[in-house]
């Protein structure tokens, strides 16, 4: 049941006071709204009115002038006024077609008092009345918000909220997510769910039609429309419709805060997942299990440093935050707490040519924002790990982002982020591991070079390496090779798709690669020397 309802012009014409009147042009929009009643007698009211005045005049201003009441009316249609009463006899004997023309191109209500009536007397009634509605209106809102917060307490989903919405309103409903399918309160077929919804495209500024965002950690979560096809939205909906909103972000987020809690505290299959515990079906098992179906295309691991005084309810709702944003960048984040950080599991869910911009994208989004403030959070580095394609391999980019966060300690920059795959030099000065690391960091380097080869017997490894011999001398090098121009630039073409186009101006990189062809060379030699000597063993 509805439980309130605004003042409207065609409620005025019922009341004492309004036996004797005509309604001459506007009649479609009776509907519209009376907020007060002024009593008008100047010709200039632009500035004197703020919309829903209903306005009582004697005609004293125009007289037989139509043209000043031609720009009286449209004064008063521009300002949202709700109508005009004009009081015939006195001043005025007859209302002119061009007027009356206008007032039904616009909806706007022209009433005719055919005797004298005193205005003070309208006026004194229909201000009791706003004023008596404007209190209930009151009561009205204060117990709805106290159901409201019942409601909040007892339930767990959002559709009992619009439904009584809906009780104190009267209003359809309809509320939109992100991440769920639409709620219609009441219920609608599907014909009449897509007729509401091409009303909505359509809508504009429609006074029929009001609708309020969800806001949920600085974004929009979802939106609320009320539409009505009777009357016009009035200022008891709207604040029904604003304290619904924030009742229910409250809602999503002690519910996004409550899976937040659970996903963090499930987190023993992660930290088996990023030793390298699992193999490619058991991660794809529990990744279905804990996670739910999805298509990803290869992740990597950021791991976030934060103070030691950073509390568990801060850190909880900047893993809310965090996972909001790099969701709107394509990213299904994991999270887990290690050795005192907090690892963030970043599966790649768009194209893998783009990941490291969305995810950079993703990281300024986390700098320059005001939540961090809010909750006195204050990140101190974020260190991210190699890219993977095999997910089984997470762990691979654990450890890589670990190296990383170890670097970052003795690099002099402001960046608070970095990536080992930028990391070039500096990897390799602080290259003291085993042999197998050395080999992943040469294969990571060159083995899209040596499997063309392998593959087309391309020469490009032999030809990178005179290249950069060379300086980038296309003569020299064409030269020392034996082959013509045409071909070294055919080769050039293959190494920059194999390489990327700054693996000659990216300094660090050049040098990275230099490096790597040193080493695989020598590599390469150790092994012929050992296979050699095993063979002399087996002969003597």
């Amino acid at each position: 049941m509805q439980h309130h309802s605004s003042l409207a012009v065609k409620d005025i014409l019922s009341r004492k006071h309004f036996e004797k009147t005509e309604v001459i042009a506007g009649a479609e929009g009776l509907t519209r709204q009376v907020k007060w009643v002024h009593v008008v007698e100047v010709p200039n009211i632009r500035k004197l009115l703020n919309g829903n005045e209903l306005i009582l005049s004697t005609g004293v201003v125009w007289k037989d002038n139509h043209a000043l009441l031609v720009d009286f009316l449209e004064q008063l249609i521009d300002c949202g006024a709700a109508g005009l009463c004009i009081e015939i006899g006195t001043y005025t004997d007859s209302i002119p077609d061009e007027v009356i023309k206008l007032a039904d191109h616009y909806c706007f209500p022209i009433i005719l008092f055919l005797e004298e009536v005193q205005f003070v007397n309208i006026t004194q009634d229909i201000h009791v009345q706003l004023i008596n509605q404007h209190y209930q209106m009151i009561q009205d809102l204060e117990e709805y918000s106290q159901k409201l917060n019942q409601k909040l307490l007892a339930i767990e989903n959002s559709e009992e909220m619009l439904k009584l919405m809906n009780e104190y309103t009267g209003l359809q409903v309809l509320m939109k997510t992100s991440n769920s399918e639409d709620i219609y309160v009441p219920e609608l077929s599907d014909e009449k769910r897509d007729d509401l919804l091409s009303y909505l495209d359509q809508a504009g500024d429609s006074p029929f039609m009001s609708h309020k965002p969800v806001p949920l950690m600085e974004q929009e979560y979802g939106e609320i429309f009320i539409v009505s096809k009777e009357r016009e939205i009035n200022e008891f909906d709207l604040l029904i419709l604003d304290r619904t909103a924030t009742l229910l972000a409250q809602l999503f987020l002690r519910e996004m805060y409550v899976e937040e809690r659970r996903r963090t505290e499930k987190n023993e299959w992660i930290n088996n997942w990023l030793d390298g515990k699992h193999n490619e079906q058991e991660t794809s098992d529990n990744l279905i299990y804990y996670e739910g179906k999805m298509n990803v295309l290869g992740g990597t691991v950021a791991i976030c440093k934060l103070p030691q005084t950073t509390s568990s309810s801060d850190i909880t709702y900047l893993n809310l935050f965090i996972r909001a944003i790099f969701e709107q960048q394509g990213f299904h984040l994991i999270t887990t707490e290690r050795h005192g950080d907090t690892v963030y599991i970043l599966l790649n869910k768009r194209g893998m040519s783009s990941w490291k911009q969305r995810l950079k994208k993703g990281m300024e989004r986390v700098v320059h924002t005001e939540f961090l403030k809010k909750h006195a959070c204050k990140i101190k580095s974020i260190a991210v790990g190699q890219y993977i394609e095999t997910l089984s391999d997470i762990g691979r980019s654990y450890e890589t982002a670990v190296e990383t966060l170890k670097l970052q300690k003795n690099i002099p920059t402001d960046l608070f982020c970095r990536f080992y795959e930028d990391l070039h030099m500096y990897r390799v000065i602080s290259l003291v591991k085993s042999q197998k690391e050395f080999q992943n960091m040469i294969k990571e380097y060159l083995s899209p070079v040596i499997e063309y080869d392998e593959q087309f017997n391309g020469k490009l490894l032999h030809t990178l390496k005179t290249y950069l011999a060379c300086n980038g001398s296309k003569k020299e090098t064409a030269e020392q090779l034996f082959i013509v121009r045409q071909t070294l630039y055919y080769r050039l073409e293959k190494l920059v798709k194999l390489l990327g186009e700054d693996f000659m101006s990216n300094s660090e990189k050049r040098m990275a690669i230099e490096f790597m062809l040193f080493a695989h060379n020598y590599l390469n030699t150790q092994d012929n020397m050992q296979n050699v000597k095993s063979d002399k063993h087996v002969l003597t």
